[in-house]
């Protein structure tokens, strides 16, 4: 009985050792771990094969996006960020753009509907709108079937996707007039 147990034991401590090596380093130095929700200012870790050029944390809030409540929406990086008034990130998640791009800015939420249907056919939810670019309404949805599939490229579409969860938070927050701003 007391071989099986020194042998569990060793079995233990292996897996163990195995799980304490592959953990990310925030969870080895026991620091807390960001979420999506609520972005950290971790120290940004190396790219595989980058020689030891730092990685940028995708959700941390990007340089020169405006100050006090906001909505950012990065083109480049896909993705929004919901800013309080005291710049600190309450959310950040990833979206699926639109065909077509509002120019870089600052602009302000014209109109909202609860639901539906996209210009692109699906049946959307929490449409948040700010602009318009050649006659197409740029704005926030999510897809009531939760799908967030590339845009049909011969299409001009200005609904930009995200996750259903995110489309709540970003319907709570951005009313009538709040500000979004858009960088490239």
């Amino acid at each position: 009985m007391a071989g099986l147990t020194a042998a569990a034991l060793l079995v233990v401590g292996f897996l163990a050792y195995q799980a304490s090596a592959n953990a990310p380093a925030d969870l080895r130095s026991g620091t807390k771990a960001s979420t999506s929700t609520s972005p950290s200012a971790s120290s940004p870790s190396s790219a595989p094969g980058a020689a030891g050029k730092p990685k940028a944390d995708p959700s941390a809030l990007p340089p020169r996006s405006g100050s006090g409540e906001r909505v950012v929406y990065a083109l480049a990086d896909r993705r929004v960020w919901l800013v309080d008034e005291k710049n600190k990130v309450t959310r950040t998640f990833t979206v699926m753009p639109s065909t077509v791009d509002p120019a870089p800015g600052t602009y302000a939420v014209t109109s909202r509907s609860g639901a539906v249907r996209g210009s692109d056919g699906v049946q959307v939810e929490h449409v948040v709108r700010f602009t318009s670019v050649d006659g197409v309404t740029v704005g926030f949805s999510a897809a009531v079937d939760g799908s967030m599939a590339s845009p049909d490229p011969t299409r001009r579409t200005g609904g930009v996707r995200m996750a259903r969860a995110d489309g709540d938070a970003l319907w709570a927050f951005a009313t009538i007039n709040s500000t979004v701003v858009v960088i490239p």
